[in-house]
């Protein structure tokens, strides 16, 4: 408008006139601040939607700058531009499950109950919100809440696997082997190619005092993940308890050389004079189910 008012000899607005440039200026900064994220430029991104804000308050870019914050872990800056966002979106649970998420990255576990209450009051029968409410729980070491809330998940979404996995995790280290093997035969039949699940299937092996069989599923752990220091940390332990020396010094080199602060108390060179004295000092306070 203020171009055609100039152009035919008219006063163009400098009111207008600013807003016009403002606007240009939020898009030009927004946009770059995309491209910048695109490329893997997330400090520069972070410049660009800071600036953009300046000029505009916009849900959107404050997602986009979560996001950017995000990449460059600055997870306590994520939260509250996600805050933002859900303000402007009260009804959008998938945000509140990115601020759960970056919730538990922070290991904040009251925010993240915080967060699922809100998100249950929108949708109370969400599978993903119990899943999370149960994460939050086991953070904080509610454990008979969690399989409680991870039980309400598994009855929401018979396939969700995570579900499973966490509570076969749970009640095996209540001691409930016998729960954590009704899981686990789900998950061998659904998810056994996962890593987490080959782990706690060769605990559970453990557990009921299979040890061969517990071994030979540590193996299988180790062959899909070659640096899974628990299967080498635990596969020695019962290598030693069952008297093959040789395989435990095998796990515990593997275990010094993928992880040297894991066995900080085994001082002085490993490979040296003692080194059986030195792999059952550092195999005796292990736990065998890894718990």
């Amino acid at each position: 408008m203020g171009f055609w008012k100039t152009f035919f000899g008219g006063e163009s607005d400098p009111e207008e006139d600013k807003r016009n440039a403002d606007e240009r200026n939020f898009d030009l900064l927004k946009y770059d601040g995309v491209k910048a994220m695109r490329f893997g430029q997330f400090d520069y991104a972070v410049k660009c939607f800071q600036k953009a804000l300046e000029t505009k308050d916009d849900p959107e870019v404050h997602d986009y700058l979560s996001r950017a914050y995000i990449r460059l872990g600055m997870m306590d800056d994520a939260l509250q531009e996600l805050k933002v966002v859900i303000s402007s979106e009260p009804d959008n649970v998938n945000l509140m499950m990115q601020a759960a998420s970056v919730a538990y990255i922070k290991e904040d576990y009251e925010q993240m109950v915080a967060i699922c209450e809100q998100a249950l009051e929108v949708e109370p029968d969400s599978a993903l919100v119990h899943l999370f409410y149960a994460k939050a729980e086991l953070g904080q070491q509610h454990l008979i809440e969690a399989i409680a809330r991870l039980s309400k998940t598994i009855a929401l979404d018979q396939d969700v696997a995570e579900a499973r996995l966490l509570r076969g995790q749970t009640l095996m280290r209540m001691g409930d082997i016998k729960g954590a093997e009704e899981d686990m035969q789900w998950l061998m039949a659904n998810a056994e190619d996962q890593e987490e699940v080959l782990l706690l299937h060769a605990r559970l092996a453990e557990a009921q005092g299979l040890h061969d069989e517990a071994i030979a599923r540590y193996s299988k752990v180790i062959d899909v993940n070659p640096f899974q220091i628990d299967a080498f940390r635990e596969r020695g332990r019962i290598r030693y308890e069952q008297g093959d020396k040789q395989g435990a010094e095998e796990d515990m080199q593997k275990l010094l050389e993928l992880n040297p602060q894991e066995m900080a108390d085994v001082s002085g060179d490993y490979a040296a004079e003692g080194i059986e004295h030195k792999v059952k000092q550092a195999y005796s306070n292990l736990n065998p189910f890894g718990i």
